[in-house]
């Protein structure tokens, strides 16, 4: 039986099959989606999980998609556009596009040296990099790259006398914003991801055996080892500083205490812009506010954290109601599109961060897999914009939709 119901009067035939790009030439991907299918070819099944998965139903992951579903465009026409403006400003500064690269770990799971990559192709876009404290490079380490706009990500592990060493390796690497993690005061339950380990974190025979069958994988692994977690080394017993170590670790010393009274020290700790992430209360926006962030992200953690909580996308726009016009607002999870992006800026977004997107690129090909998926999704944004009868992303507004 065909997928697609057959007409009762049709001349033409059914559309046909459709499949993503999934070989190994990056000027043929198209989207994100084709991104998303060389990198899943490419990866290890455990590396692949530990990207793709969500919690428990994945409830989460699948509604942050079908949110943008609510929203649809009411373009105007009959306008000079030939001339768009895709550039906003962010936290102060001018930024080239209207997303940032948002922090992620384990990244050199992915690409040899994979926050390098990004870090890279970030800087020549003229985007943000933001860096997760489980990042595969030492927050020292981005200082030969060029114009480089670099964010760091905290999170809190162990006592009060870890996080303070942390955000001073951040500032002396003069990073241009902090972003505080709050919405894993538990660690979500992904099921998925740990049917490919044992007990504890040793990988089962069939992730084992899986890993074998990537030989190009492989290949660097065997050539450079796992990666190593040079921002929290220094608190890790020289016998565990390694992959499976280090994911011990932190799962030892996840904090589920964590308090205003933190934040207010981090804010006197730390010298520039300040932004917490996971927000998704209007109470917990206003208590932001009050503690004097620079910002929020709204984020339910790519749908890894609390299954069935609501879609980012969905608050933005009570978001701005409550901070006003000027309190900087950031928002992610489940973005795959250019136009995803305008909406989420319509709703009163000042940026989008994005996690996944860039990551099936970096998997898929390296700095230029990353690159490719950055141009995608600007070539979407212009398309969007221009279509709607826009010149400019600091048009848009409400008033764009039906």
């Amino acid at each position: 039986m065909s997928f697609f119901p057959r007409p009762a009067m049709a001349t033409e035939p059914a559309s046909p099959p459709r499949q993503f790009y999934a070989g190994r030439d990056l000027a043929r991907a198209q989207t994100i989606g084709d991104l998303r299918a060389m990198a899943m070819r490419r990866l290890p099944r455990f590396s692949a999980e530990y990207l793709e998965g969500g919690a428990e139903e994945e409830i989460t992951m699948r509604r942050n998609r079908a949110a943008f579903d609510a929203h649809v465009f009411k373009p105007r026409v009959i306008r000079d556009v030939s001339q768009r403006d895709l550039s906003k400003t962010v936290l102060g500064r001018k930024r080239a596009l209207p997303f940032a690269i948002g922090p992620t770990g384990f990244n050199g799971l992915l690409w040899d040296q994979g926050d390098h990559v990004l870090a890279r192709a970030a800087a020549k876009a003229g985007i943000p990099f933001s860096q997760s404290t489980t990042s595969n490079r030492s927050v020292e380490a981005f200082g030969d790259i060029p114009n480089l706009a670099h964010w760091f990500q905290l999170y809190l592990f162990g006592d009060d006398t870890i996080f303070p060493q942390i955000i001073a390796a951040a500032d002396r690497a003069q990073c241009e914003a902090l972003i505080v993690t709050v919405d894993s005061p538990v660690l979500g339950n992904r099921e998925w991801d740990r049917r490919n380990y044992r007990l504890g974190l040793d990988l089962s025979w069939s992730a084992k055996f899986n890993m074998l069958m990537h030989p190009g994988w492989m290949a660097r692994i065997l050539k450079n080892g796992f990666p190593p977690f040079p921002n929290l080394e220094p608190f890790i017993p020289q016998q565990d500083r390694n992959l499976f170590g280090v994911a011990r670790w932190c799962a030892k010393h996840h904090r589920s205490a964590i308090s205003w009274q933190n934040i207010a020290t981090i804010r006197k700790l730390w010298p520039r812009k300040l932004i917490i992430k996971g927000v998704q209360h209007e109470d917990d926006l206003r208590m932001s506010i009050d503690a004097g962030a620079d910002g929020v992200v709204l984020s339910n953690h790519g749908g890894r954290q609390l299954d069935r909580a609501v879609a980012p996308v969905e608050l933005i726009a009570p978001a701005r109601a409550v901070a006003g016009p000027d309190f900087t607002i950031l928002v992610d999870s489940g973005f795959r599109r250019g136009t995803e992006i305008v909406q989420a800026l319509a709703l009163g977004a000042d940026a989008v961060l994005l996690g996944r997107a860039t990551l099936y690129g970096l998997a898929a090909g390296g700095e230029a897999g990353v690159s490719r998926a950055i141009e995608i999704l600007a070539a979407e944004i212009d398309r969007t914009i221009g279509m709607l009868g826009l010149t400019s992303i600091e048009e848009l507004d409400h008033r764009v939709f039906a």
